[in-house]
């Protein structure tokens, strides 16, 4: 299992078949063992970076309702350590935030060096939600994806290190999940009824996902589209994207103090 980024300019189908993992799969605990060893990993990884205190790695989640982007930020990052690792949520914006411009609030929440930040849900709402409920007009929201693209460059010239994930869930699994909440006593709070008027509007978020993929997926901000119909697999590709950008930072332990004997002697 492996993933490639989104070519700059194509737009995938987001088809339903693609929501699930293609061709054989491990069994379970094979699955669960290489999560674990993904995680074990990245908290190293984490470990240096936060040492170091040089560049930071923002992570960008994006889903539709019940995709499972809370699960996935508590089993691909639940073990690192809070001092090194924010997670930051994006809702509805407050009048604060709107009489500021809509990148605002997200730049306040960009992970400061040595940290991996999470973004669940992002400033992509702001081509998402925006557009397919006409909250502002085409004129406001079109500009916005070279905006999004001319902040991230901005990000990524200043140390931060941007992995974008789009969780893809086909249209039956999704009404699952939702069912779920719904028989479960213990996911009742996560039933909200307007899920069920943003999946009526299913067709009108495809497009708009395809767009925003086509349009902000770069060469230094990358998107992934994460087959998420499967919760472990899911979370595995993930990690492993992670991962694999962390090696690729190679951060280090900062070298010994200066008096580094004469230190020793004086704890002896």
């Amino acid at each position: 299992m492996r993933l490639a980024p989104v070519a700059p300019g194509s737009a995938p189908e987001l088809a339903d078949a693609e929501a699930c993992v293609s061709g054989s799969m491990p069994k379970e605990d094979e699955v669960r063992k290489q999560l674990a060893k993904l995680g074990e990993r990245m908290d190293q990884l984490q470990n240096a970076l936060y040492a170091e205190s040089k560049r930071a790695v923002l992570v960008v989640l994006q889903a539709r309702d019940g995709a499972g982007k809370d699960s996935t930020i508590r089993r691909v990052f639940g073990r690192l350590d809070p001092l090194g690792c924010t997670v930051s949520s994006f809702k509805a914006p407050t009048a604060l935030e709107l009489s500021h411009d809509f990148l605002w609030r997200v730049h306040q929440a960009v992970p400061a060096k040595g940290t991996i930040g999470v973004f669940n849900r992002s400033h992509y709402e702001d081509v998402l939600v925006v557009r397919v409920h006409r909250l502002v007009p085409e004129e406001v929201w079109r500009p916005r994806y070279e905006q999004i693209n001319q902040f991230e460059r901005l990000l990524t010239q200043n140390g931060v290190s941007i992995l974008k994930f789009f969780l893809h869930i086909s249209k039956e699994e999704q009404r699952e999940r939702l069912r779920e909440r719904l028989d479960d006593p213990a996911k009742y709070w996560k039933f909200n009824p307007g899920d069920l008027g943003e999946r009526e509007k299913w067709d009108e978020y495809t497009m708009a996902y395809r767009d925003m993929l086509s349009r902000t997926s770069t060469a230094d901000s990358p998107w992934f589209v994460v087959p998420a119909d499967r919760k472990l697999p899911r979370d595995v590709l993930v990690a492993q994207v992670v991962v694999e950008a962390l090696e690729g930072l190679d951060p280090r332990f900062p070298g010994p103090p200066a008096g580094l004997e004469e230190f020793r002697k004086q704890l002896a």
